[in-house]
């Protein structure tokens, strides 16, 4: 039974299955840069929502230093899944996004609000369309919906800020707190969910290396 039913595995279920565990593997060995990207968003998320009235210079240097941040946790852990033969693709996009968005702020921390807000847009917008296609290839015990809640919620984030470009400083660092906030408690969630399934299952270590 256990044959024939092989047999009929769909075209590329295996590869599919094999993708998964790929993921899956990487989230639970990276869960601790998981934790600390979370506790970054949640810092910077607090610092915002208690200064809202920080002039537009000050919100943009602090927001190039959370990209920054951010995007070297994402390299590191796309170093350890190439060094692990292990796909690495979308984790070293992500993080080559977060890097050039920090950089662009803080080499032009002048920007203009309206220019300030169309870079953070974008930057979410690609950080979310990134974060539901990790969600894809993850399953349900290794926090699926709270990587899935990671993506919508940037999603959400940019689209607002493409909705309404012209709001002002002070709204702007409420939204861009609660946004960093939410999605930093999502983050130390699903890294405490995987701390757990890596000290019950530690991963095997898988010999393929495609991006």
């Amino acid at each position: 039974m256990s044959t024939a039913t092989a047999s009929h595995q769909p075209p590329g279920s295996a590869s599919r299955t094999a993708d998964t565990n790929d993921m899956n593997a990487i989230l639970e060995r990276s869960w601790w840069l998981i934790a600390l990207r979370g506790l970054a968003g949640v810092l910077f998320g607090l610092v915002a929502l208690v200064l809202p009235f920080a002039t537009i210079l000050a919100l943009v240097l602090l927001f190039s230093a959370y990209m920054l941040v951010d995007g070297l946790f994402s390299i590191v852990t796309a170093v350890w899944a190439v060094q692990q033969g292990q796909r690495w693709g979308l984790l070293t996009l992500q993080g080559l996004v977060s890097i050039a968005t920090g950089i662009i702020a803080f080499a032009w921390p002048e920007l203009t609000v309206v220019a300030f807000v169309l870079l953070l847009a974008a930057w979410a917008i690609v950080s979310g369309s990134l974060l539901v296609t990790v969600a894809a290839g993850v399953d349900g015990d290794h926090g699926r919906w709270w990587v899935a809640l990671a993506g919508i919620a940037s999603l959400a984030f940019g689209a607002l800020m493409v909705v309404a470009p012209m709001v002002g400083a002070v709204v702007l660092t409420w939204w861009l707190g609660a946004f960093a906030f939410v999605l930093g408690v999502a983050l130390l969630i699903l890294a405490f969910r995987l701390r757990s399934l890596f000290r019950d299952h530690p991963p095997v270590s898988v010999t393929r290396s495609t991006t």
